[in-house]
């Protein structure tokens, strides 16, 4: 796969995958050293729970796979208190804890009310309370909202647990090959298959506002792009030109999509008006132009070139402006992902013949290898910034890996069954 032709990697950055269950696995490979200690108390309850994960311990996942925090085993807690008059701060600080989360879960009705509280152990404060409900039925959506409260009181940057994921994997071979488009829970659970296709099914990409996904797909024998409404599975056809039609990636008001295209017979990048179906022409160059991406303004542009001789990645200012290669050091970088913020710019990059995912900072151009495995590829950027998933290759199997943005920690998400590939994070849409 890595050896790649212009004309291959335009194309799809494709896979070759098998995987017969929805759901993923998750498997924690690596913890930070500056986690912060926290402990997440086991909820009491009153009422009659559903059955499956507490809401306490995913909860507790959730801060684990952030990475950033280190929960405390339940088995080592000296008392399990519910509410702040059993919280004896002397205790959680002879066990090295920072913060203590505790809470208490009514069900009542066919709802789960939770009523839990944040405390910072060292200043003996608490600094988040509140109540939320869900149907008993979606007790992970409620876990995963109070991970949400908990991680931003903490860090003061919103939490995305409660987002989505969107994946393509592949099962059988030949003429049993059959693709299937998925999302789900970041981590992995109640998976959802949205579309089926006997042919490839690539590039999924989110609205801004988390309803719809627009992706490639092959199943009328050529690639087309489409869009995906998420709550009526109707389609519509984005681009159905002769000739590629490829990478699509939204504008941040969710009006428009970038796309590659190569009807006029070169591939460039193009921008669709969704509303008057207007198309208009970013690019203009001999060489190969695509996998754009807007920058956190929704004026820039990234893109992937090889004018220069290679895949490398370049930046317009505005429509119409000089591309600016911005990648060097390396013959091959490519899909540009950048931060909401305006701060870095991920992208697959080559290194002593293994790909990475690498950093780039767009103040000072300091570039920062990411991710310690050597075939990774499709980087997509948590809504916060904080975290990064990809796919790469474990034990000769393709997983999708989910890392911490400065590399110090991560956890994988492989198919129970097979591989996975071509992952896509959802935005906060809460």
């Amino acid at each position: 796969m890595r050896n790649l032709t212009v004309i291959g990697w335009l194309v799809v950055m494709c896979f070759v995958a098998s995987s017969a269950r929805a759901e993923l696995l998750i498997r924690i490979t690596e913890g930070a050293n500056s986690a912060i200690p926290v402990a997440v108390v086991p909820f009491s309850e009153s009422g009659s729970m559903p059955a499956g994960d507490k809401v306490s311990s995913i909860v507790q996942a959730d801060l684990t796979m952030s990475g950033e925090f280190k929960p405390l085993d339940p088995s080592k807690m000296l008392s399990l208190p519910s509410e702040r008059s059993e919280v004896y701060f002397r205790d959680w600080r002879m066990l090295g804890q920072r913060y203590v989360l505790v809470g208490q879960l009514t069900s009542n009705n066919g709802k789960v009310e939770a009523r839990y509280e944040l405390f910072d152990v060292n200043r003996e404060q608490r600094i988040l309370g509140e109540t939320a409900a869900a149907p008993a039925g979606n007790v992970r959506s409620l876990a995963h909202h109070i991970s949400d409260r908990v991680y931003e009181a903490i860090t003061g940057e919103p939490g995305a647990f409660s987002t989505k994921l969107a994946y393509v994997t592949l099962s059988g071979t030949g003429k049993n090959s059959v693709y299937r488009l998925h999302v789900s829970d970041i981590d992995g659970q109640r998976s959802k298959i949205r579309l089926e296709s006997a042919e490839p099914i690539l590039s999924p990409a989110w609205s801004p506002d988390g309803k719809k996904l627009a992706y490639v797909s092959f199943e009328t024998g050529k690639p087309v792009i489409y869009i995906h409404e998420l709550a009526t599975g109707k389609r519509t056809k984005a681009a159905d030109f002769p000739g590629l039609n490829s990478a699509p990636a939204w504008s941040p008001d969710g009006r428009s999509l970038l796309m590659t295209l190569s009807k006029d017979g070169n591939a460039e990048v193009y921008e669709k008006n969704l509303a008057s179906g207007k198309i208009t022409k970013l690019t203009n160059h001999w060489a190969i132009d695509t996998e754009a991406a807007w920058d956190h303004t929704g004026n820039g542009m990234f893109f992937t070139s090889d004018r220069s001789g290679g895949p490398q990645i370049y930046y317009m200012e505005r429509p119409g402006a000089e591309a600016r290669r911005i990648t060097f050091g390396s013959r091959y970088n490519a899909r540009a992902r950048p931060d909401s913020k305006g701060e870095f710019v991920y992208y697959v990059h080559q290194r002593d013949r293994s790909f990475h995912i690498a950093r780039r900072n767009l103040k000072t151009d300091e570039e920062f290898i990411v991710t310690r495995t050597g075939t990774d590829e499709s980087p997509s950027v948590s809504p916060n910034g904080r975290m990064l998933i990809y796919a790469t290759e474990q034990g000769g199997k393709g997983v999708l890996t989910v890392v911490s943005a400065d590399g110090g920690a991560a956890y994988s998400l492989p198919a129970s069954e097979g591989e996975v590939r071509e992952p896509a994070w959802g935005p906060i849409t809460r």
